[in-house]
């Protein structure tokens, strides 16, 4: 008898401790993964060269007959820079009028994705800088760079915050993961760790009514004072992006990946 309740003891207070333990961890579909430059831990073998194009649009909420529309050209590349391969990523985004079209280039390092240059014309007006893993500043040899004066010190490397999409592209997506990344917009304020979470999957039906087994990441945040969401839908087999839907005070904005059959823009854009 004396043996039974030793034995009973042990059994309760074996499960105690593990239940003490368990208590302090977190579960296995609760990972954070910081995406860091020095880590490494972006797939960039998966980043396609080619023409990307999306459809992106508007709506608001007090206008609901009337949709705002942007056409968005992503070219990526994979080029050698002084022995050295790199990404290049020619955006062109065109609006309803001439003053809403806008160019964007970017330089990455193709081991890591660190930015190496950046450079975007808005209204005729362009801010050009070059990127290290200390500091950006202005690129003083380009004529006319309305940043050519710009500098910021870095504390920790970052990331191009402009190339969001193809940066989700090569994250290591899977079931309960949030990732953690620093992220920079060039020329505004200083970097920051943004918030990314692996909330599900679902199925996107395509042309011919395909479906596609798609990733959902999800971020909140607050701008100016206003809470806003984003979810983006990244294909579990390709790291394609194919679709974005975004809440804000006012409205919604969606981007949707255009088939590969869709005319080339930039083609009759160079004519």
């Amino acid at each position: 008898m004396r043996t039974d309740c030793s034995i009973f003891k042990f059994i309760i207070t074996t499960l105690a401790l593990l239940w003490a333990l368990m208590g302090n961890l977190k579960p296995v579909w609760a990972q954070t993964d910081t995406i860091r430059l020095t880590d490494k831990r972006l797939l960039t073998q998966v980043l396609k060269p080619g023409n990307r194009q999306y459809l992106v649009y508007f709506q608001m909420l007090n206008n609901k007959k009337n949709l705002r529309f942007w056409y968005w050209i992503r070219n990526t590349a994979i080029e050698s820079r002084s022995g050295e391969k790199v990404f290049t990523i020619n955006q062109h985004w065109f609006g309803s009028d001439t003053l809403a079209y806008r160019s964007v280039y970017s330089v990455n390092r193709m081991a890591d994705f660190a930015p190496l240059y950046h450079t975007e014309t808005i209204n005729n007006k362009t801010k050009a800088y070059n990127w290290g893993v200390d500091k950006i500043t202005g690129a003083d040899s380009v004529k006319g760079n309305t940043a050519k004066n710009f500098s910021l010190v870095f504390k920790q490397p970052n990331f191009n915050w402009n190339l969001d999409i193809e940066t989700f592209e090569m994250l290591p997506l899977a079931a309960g993961k949030t990732f953690v990344i620093n992220f920079y917009d060039a020329g505004l304020a200083p970097p920051e760790y943004v918030t990314y979470k692996v909330t599900g999957s679902e199925m996107l039906s395509t042309l011919n009514n395909d479906k596609v087994d798609c990733w959902k990441l999800f971020t909140e945040s607050e701008y100016q004072g206003k809470h806003y969401t984003e979810t983006y839908w990244i294909s579990k087999k390709g790291h394609e992006f194919l679709r974005e839907e975004d809440t804000f005070d006012g409205g919604y904005r969606y981007k949707i990946k255009l088939p590969l059959m869709t005319p080339d823009l930039m083609k009759r854009f160079k004519q």
